[in-house]
């Protein structure tokens, strides 16, 4: 037997570098090879004609030739010795003997015929050879993970039995390439790999792609394929192994593990039960994500579904409780639906369905349909369907298991949208029962409103407005933002609003109002600092210790005499208010206002030309100690004033200057429409208020919307008349005769004899009181205002007068004849009015 047979059969596990030497047929060293001669420091001619055993530390360890069996000098032996080198160190060898064929010619010498090789290397050397020989044999054997060997051009070489047992291939694949057999973007992407570690040598280790066969393309596996470089002793590369681990398995638990996780995500960020549900089909019907849901053409692996379908009990959307009609079925509404591409066709939303509120758990309709309900303590809240595409694989039982999860947490989810639908219509009912109508006519404006409570987790917020009517046709404009969201902030909104009607029924100027006004936010402010003995807050009701939910104070955007703070990054006000106050009268066309850190107003004339007044902003309400000023405009009969919140200037954008572009453009494209348009005058204010927050986006709605526009209108000058007294009685029935004389002009006989003994009672105490001069005003429109105006401070009081007093009775009198009375200071004194209603005809 020669040696490469011998190597072949195994007998022979030597490396390289292993020693050789042969023998004659007594055991004597004929020929010895430079690598003995390196390892045991003895030449062959030291060597050349001596016994093998002479080299031996125990020359008993190595038999003589004579001593050998017959089989053995055929068949040859091996063994383990111990050498003493020329440098006189112990080698321990492992050594195979191998006889050589054929017998020496007749008469030769047998000393110089060689009978015998050896080959001998050290023995962990050879230990370690064994190793590697039993390593790969074995991994060739084994049958969990696919094993396989490519040479250089990336034809197979050798496999295991297992390297692709799913797809039915002959396990014999020798000479063939993957793109013979895989599906060609599945073998582009594996040769893919294995051509960079060919160049480069780095080692491929856990890359996962699908597999897929020519013949079975539906099919497949996910393949983590390992792989490193092989290369021959003088470090030519002779080919790459590649290693094939099915994956699939693992792969969907994490893709399902994933799904679960992403579908958590998605319908907890949302308090809005269409949303919640429209996030719900979105993330069934998404493609996987992730390494291993990569295609080898860059696709995306299909994910749960090719089409999800999500119906939700009509009760939710209210707030409500879901409960079965009379024929025991509970309405369903279909919220939404998401698709994955072609396949299953779409149904509309919006359809009304039916669902029995005691149908199982859940249901497969066919291998490609699975139907969960969605319920939360009990109660049905809706219903999930999936579909998969005719050419995808059916729904295996973990996939309905998966469903079954994602609808227990969408349920809740879905739950906590509706008790938020319930709480935040309580909330927005509320909101609008502290404010006033949303249209309103007076003699000087007429107004509309528009009021969009924001949708998000923190609650309404605390913006109001109002249209206030005050003495002799003026009105007072107001709007104003709390800081802030929620139940707090409304409530708080609503003591301010109060408040301020109360101040304008005082007819105190702009200025002054902001200054009660801010004195007042000043104490909510001391008592909202001061929990009550139970702990909760005076201010906010809100929970003070260690339990209590903090959110973060919410941004307010406060305006300055430079503009508005916070167009770039809004100011954070931890309690208060803004707000505008404005008085039109429609007499002289005058509007006055005061604002305390609130945007200006906008005013847009009939020709279109849109400003905002430059109002001089004072510190936001609460800051107390600061003085407010008022600013005066004159209006143009047919104007629009706007009032709002910075609410809708982030609606229209992030920056509240630009913001206030948008704005102003928006009203002077509708103050000034298109020929044939109607004209501002006669546009309706509530579809031009709806329309400049139409399409507001809604994920810009993050605090609520206040728009107020008032369309001014004037008092003409016939619709008036004046008069001037000195402090003297006698002009009593002078301006008697005068007032008597224009309600004649003015067709108001019935109003004379009323009209003369009111102007008589409080010219009289004017003169009597307050000296002189005395003015005296009628003014014409809804109603009959009587004013008269004298230089003193003092406001009047009306009193119950006694049987025996002889005054007393005027202002009684007044009161008793006229709809309404009172009285305003003035930069000159005070001014009593009294206001008569007209005759119905």
């Amino acid at each position: 037997m020669d040696t490469a047979d011998a190597l072949h059969r195994g007998r022979s596990p030597f490396v390289v570098n292993a020693v050789g030497a042969l023998l004659d047929a007594d055991g004597r060293i004929v020929r010895w090879t430079p690598e003995a001669e390196r390892l045991l420091a003895l030449s062959a001619a030291q060597v050349h004609g001596r016994r093998v055993h002479d080299l031996l530390d125990d020359p008993g360890q190595w038999p003589a030739m004579s001593e050998l069996s017959e089989g053995q000098r055929t068949e040859g032996w091996s063994g383990e010795a111990v050498l003493r080198s020329g440098r006189g160190e112990r080698l321990s060898l492992s050594y195979q003997v191998l006889p050589l064929d054929g017998d020496p010619p007749s008469g030769a010498d047998r000393t110089a015929v060689p009978r015998y090789f050896v080959l001998a290397a050290p023995t962990p050397q050879i230990a370690r050879s064994r190793q590697d020989q039993a390593f790969t044999r074995e991994l060739f054997l084994q049958d969990r993970v696919g094993l396989a060997v490519f040479d250089e051009r990336l034809r197979l070489v050798r496999t295991n039995t297992h390297l692709l047992p799913y797809s039915g291939l002959p396990p014999d694949l020798r000479g063939r390439r993957l793109g013979d057999f895989l599906q060609p973007q599945d073998a582009a992407a594996v040769e893919r790999g294995l051509r960079d570690v060919l160049r480069t040598g780095r080692p491929l280790i856990g890359a996962e792609e699908i597999v897929r066969t020519i013949e079975d393309p539906a099919g497949g596996a996910v393949m983590a394929i390992s792989a490193f470089r092989l290369a021959a002793p003088d470090g030519q590369v002779i080919g790459v192994t590649a290693l094939f681990t099915d994956v699939t398995e693992l792969h969907r638990s994490g893709e399902r593990l994933a799904l679960l996780h992403r579908a958590t995500a998605a319908v907890g960020g949302s308090l809005s039960v269409t949303a919640t549900a429209e996030e719900l089909a979105t993330v069934l019907a998404a493609p996987a994500e992730g390494a291993a849901g990569a295609q080898a053409d860059g696709g995306a692996v299909p994910g749960l579904a090719d089409l999800a379908v999500v119906d939700v009990a009509e009760a939710v959307f209210t707030g409500g409780e879901a409960a079965p009609g009379r024929d025991g079925l509970v309405p369903l509404r279909r919220a939404a639906v998401a698709t994955a591409g072609p396949g299953p066709d779409a149904p509309p939303t919006g359809a009304t369905v039916r669902a029995d509120p005691a149908e199982p758990g859940s249901r497969t309709e066919a291998p490609a349909a699975m139907s969960v309900p969605l319920r939360a303590g009990g109660m049905l809240l809706g219903r999930v369907t999936v579909r998969r595409a005719p050419h995808r694989p059916p729904y295996l039982p973990a996939d309905q298991e998966l469903l079954r999860e994602i609808a227990d947490r969408a349920a809740l989810a879905l739950d906590n949208a509706r008790r938020y639908a319930r709480e935040h219509r309580a909330a927005v009912g509320l909101q609008r029962s502290l404010l006033p109508p949303s249209q309103a006519e007076t003699t000087a404006v007429s107004t509309a409103s528009v009021y969009l409570p924001t949708d998000t987790a923190s609650g309404i917020g605390g913006d109001w407005f109002d249209v206030i009517p005050l003495s002799s046709a003026r009105v007072a404009l107001v709007a104003g933002d709390v800081v802030g969201h929620g139940l707090a902030a409304s409530a708080t909104m609503g003591r301010l609003r109060t408040a301020v009607r109360t101040l304008a029924d005082l007819d105190l100027e702009p200025d002054e109002l902001l200054v009660h006004l801010d004195d007042l936010v000043a104490q909510l402010m001391v008592e909202a600092e001061r929990p009550d003995e139970d702990g909760i807050d005076a201010g906010t009701g809100a929970m003070d210790g260690p339990d209590a939910a903090s959110l973060p104070p919410v941004g307010h955007g406060v305006w300055t005499e430079a503009g508005p703070e916070g167009a770039d990054e809004q100011q954070t006000v931890p309690f208060g208010a803004t707000c505008v106050y404005a008085v039109y009268d429609p007499v002289s066309r005058r509007c006055a206002m005061a604002s305390a850190g609130h945007p200006p107003p906008a005013v847009a004339t009939p020709d279109g030309r849109v400003t905002y007044v430059q109002v001089r902003p004072g510190p936001p309400l609460g800051v107390s100690g600061l003085p407010f000023e008022v600013t005066e405009v004159e209006l143009e009969p047919g104007s629009l004033l706007a009032l709002y919140t910075d609410g809708l200037l982030l609606g229209y954008a992030d920056d509240l200057e630009e913001g206030m572009d948008e704005l102003a453009h928006r009203l002077g494209a509708a103050a000034s429409p298109p020929d044939g348009a109607v004209t501002p005058a006669g546009a309706p204010l509530r579809e031009l208020g709806r329309d400049l927050v139409a399409d507001l986006p809604a994920h810009r709605l993050t605090d609520d919307v206040t728009l107020l526009l008032a369309r001014t209108r004037e008092v003409p000058a016939e619709a008036t008349a004046g008069w001037t007294l000195d402090a003297d009685p006698a002009g009593v029935a002078r301006v008697r005769e005068a007032a008597s004389e224009q309600l004649r002009t003015w067709g108001l006989e019935e109003l004379m004899f009323t009209t003369e003994l009111v102007l008589s009672e409080l010219v009289t105490n004017a003169i009597r009181y307050a000296g002189g001069p005395v003015g005296v005003r009628l003014i014409l429109a809804e109603r009959l205002t009587c004013e008269v105006s004298d230089p003193s401070a003092t406001q009047p009081r009306m009193r119950r007068a006694r049987l025996t007093d002889e005054g007393g009775r005027g202002l009684y009198l007044v009161a008793q004849l006229t709809t309404r009375w009172g009285s305003r200071y003035t930069r000159q004194g005070k001014t009593i009015w009294a206001e008569q209603d007209l005759p119905a005809d």
